[in-house]
C-alpha cells in the first residue's frame, strides 16, 4: 500500500512554517553622545530611491544597500551590516564579541558567540536561544548587542543542525538532546569566576522560547528569569491537524525522519512587517530555506504538546511578549501560560497588530517598544537580585 506522505505532508504543512530562519533580530543603534543605557533606533530612509539600513557609527555612516547583491568583506565573511569586519563593527558598538566552537557532551560541534560590555562588568548573563532554521550570525545578533550596550553578557549557541554547528541541516530528532547541549553550554558560562554571582537569565524565540521553558524544568533554582518572545509552547488548535494525520505523520517519520518534504508556503509576508526587512532576511546565508523535515515536523507536534500540559509546573520569573497579528505561534497560547504558570512573577505585553517577528520584522518604532519592555523588566529583576 502507498503511504500518502504527500497528503500528510500537505495537511501538517502550516503548523511548520515557523519563518524563524528568515527572521533574526533587527539593527538597533546607540547614539555615542547620549548617557549610558539610552539607545535610539535609526529608521529606515531612502537615498536615490534606493531604500537601505542606515547606521551612525562616530559620525560615520555605514549603509546596506537592499538592492544591490551583497559582497564578502576583508574578513571573508558576509554580515548583515555591511562591508566590514566583525573586529571593527563591535568596536564601532562599544561591545567586545568572540566565537567559538564548543564540544557537547554528546560529541557535537556547536557553534557559540558572546556579546560582552566593553567599558564595565556586565550587571547581568542572558542565555540564548534562536528559532527553528534560524542561526546566531545573522541579525539575530543585534539584539545581544543591544543588550551588551546596556550592560549585561549574552551567550548563545547555533543548535543541532542549525548555522555553523554539526548535523544534518534543520533536522531536530530528539530536543531532549538538543536541551542537553544548551544546558552544558550555559552551564559552562555561568561557572565562570568573572560570572559568580550575577543574575543569570533564559532568553528565546519561538521555537527557543519553548526550549528555555524545558531547560527551566531540568532545574527549577537555576535561573533568574526568561524573556519568552513569541515562544512556541502549543501548537494551535486552529493550524493543528486533526485525527488522523498527526498519526499517520508518526508512523512515516519512523522510516523517512530526515526527507524534507512537508511543502511550505513562504511566511515571510505575514511574519515581517518592513519590506526591507523582508529582503535583509532573506539574504542570510545561513538560513534553512528548505522544507521541513518528517522527524522534525513530528518532533515539534511531540514536544509542544508536552509543555503545553507542563505549563502549570512553570515557576521562574518571565515576562512573554507576542504580536496580536501573529499567525505562527498563537498568542493565546502565551495567554494561558501567562494565566496558567505558578510563577508569583509573571508579566505578559501583547502588542496590537504586531507580528511574529517582534525583533526584526517591525518598524523601527515597534522594535523599540519591544525592546524597551524587556530592558525595563530585565533591570528591575537584576535589582531584585541584589
Amino acid at each position: 500500500m502507498e503511504l500518502p506522505i504527500a497528503r500528510v505532508a500537505s495537511a501538517v504543512s502550516i503548523i511548520t512554517n515557523s519563518p524563524d530562519s528568515r527572521i533574526p533580530g533587527v539593527v538597533n543603534r546607540v547614539n555615542p553622545t547620549q548617557p549610558p543605557f539610552r539607545h535610539r533606533i535609526l529608521p529606515l530612509q531612502e537615498k536615490h530611491n534606493r531604500p537601505r539600513l542606515l547606521q551612525a557609527v562616530n559620525k560615520r555612516e555605514i549603509s546596506f544597500n537592499t538592492n544591490t547583491k551583497m559582497e564578502t568583506n576583508e574578513d571573508g565573511e558576509v554580515h548583515f551590516w555591511g562591508n566590514i569586519s566583525e573586529e571593527e563593527y563591535y568596536k564601532s558598538q562599544g561591545i567586545h564579541a568572540s566565537k567559538s566552537f564548543y564540544t557537547s557532551p554528546r560529541g557535537l560541534s556547536l557553534f557559540t558567540r558572546s556579546w560582552e560590555p566593553l567599558s564595565s562588568p556586565p550587571r547581568g548573563i542572558i542565555c540564548m536561544v534562536h528559532g527553528y532554521g534560524n542561526d546566531i550570525s545573522w541579525t539575530f545578533q543585534s539584539t545581544p548587542i543591544f543588550l551588551a550596550q546596556m550592560g549585561f553578557a549574552s551567550f548563545a549557541l547555533d543548535l543541532q543542525g542549525h548555522g555553523l554547528s554539526q548535523g544534518l541541516k534543520a533536522f531536530v530528532p530528539n530536543v531532549g538532546l538538543v536541551i542537553d547541549d544548551c544546558l552544558s553550554f550555559f552551564n559552562s558560562i555561568k561557572q565562570k569566576p568573572e560570572f559568580n554571582g550575577l543574575p543569570c537569565f533564559l532568553y528565546g524565540e519561538s521555537m527557543g522560547g519553548a526550549i528555555c521553558l524545558l531547560i527551566h524544568f531540568k532545574d527549577f533554582h537555576a535561573w533568574n528569569g526568561a524573556v519568552l518572545v513569541a515562544p512556541m509552547c502549543k501548537i494551535s488548535d486552529n493550524v493543528r491537524p486533526r485525527w488522523p494525520v498527526p498519526e499517520i505523520l508518526s508512523f512515516v517519520a519512523k522510516f523517512f525522519p530526515t526527507l524534507p518534504i512537508v511543502p511550505t508556503a513562504d511566511l515571510l509576508d505575514k511574519s515581517v512587517k518592513v519590506p526591507e526587512k523582508k529582503i535583509l532576511g532573506g539574504r542570510n546565508p545561513r538560513r534553512y530555506g528548505g522544507k521541513p523535515r518528517l522527524g522534525t515536523v513530528f518532533e515539534l507536534l511531540r514536544i509542544t504538546d508536552y509543555l503545553h500540559s507542563k505549563l502549570s509546573d512553570v515557576s521562574l520569573p518571565f515576562i512573554v511578549l507576542h504580536g496580536s497579528a501573529d499567525v505562527v505561534t498563537d498568542p493565546d497560547v502565551s495567554r494561558t501560560l501567562y494565566e496558567a504558570a505558578k510563577s508569583e512573577d509573571k508579566s505578559i505585553k501583547i502588542y496590537e497588530g504586531m507580528m511574529h517577528s517582534l525583533l526584526f520584522g517591525e518598524t523601527d518604532e515597534n522594535v523599540a517598544i519591544v525592546r524597551n519592555d524587556i530592558l525595563s523588566w530585565l533591570n528591575q529583576r537584576c535589582q531584585n537580585a541584589m
